[in-house]
């Protein structure tokens, strides 16, 4: 299994144990998760790929796995997301810089998972 697959497992792994340990807030951050990413005036991909961006300028790699993968999902294509990381990094400037890489990481891992 390779690093962002690992990193969201382990995530999985912590939110199922919050969901056991606190259920009403998890059920209300998944249920504005699922609203927030529902097609609307912005499409699913659009949305994801705004993740995707706030991920790397936060700095949160767990973020970037699960929304580089969502993006892919939805259709991203790779240069849809190079775009992406192109307006977090001038937004967010060098530490985004150095997240952005992070995603090109999860982007190769997760474009093509059985590589």
């Amino acid at each position: 299994m390779s690093t962002f697959q690992q990193e969201m497992e382990r995530i999985k792994r912590g939110t199922g144990q919050l969901s056991q340990a606190v259920p009403e807030t998890m059920k209300a951050f998944y249920a504005l998760s699922k609203s927030a990413s529902a097609p609307g005036a912005l499409d699913t991909k659009t949305k994801e790929l705004m993740a995707l961006a706030i991920g790397v300028v936060l700095r949160c790699d767990g973020c970037i796995g699960f929304h580089t993968r969502a993006a892919l999902q939805a259709g991203a294509t790779a240069q849809e997301i190079m775009e992406t990381l192109s307006v977090a990094v001038m937004m967010g400037g060098g530490p985004a810089l150095m997240y952005a890489t992070h995603a090109l990481d999860a982007l190769a891992e997760l474009q093509n998972p059985s590589a």
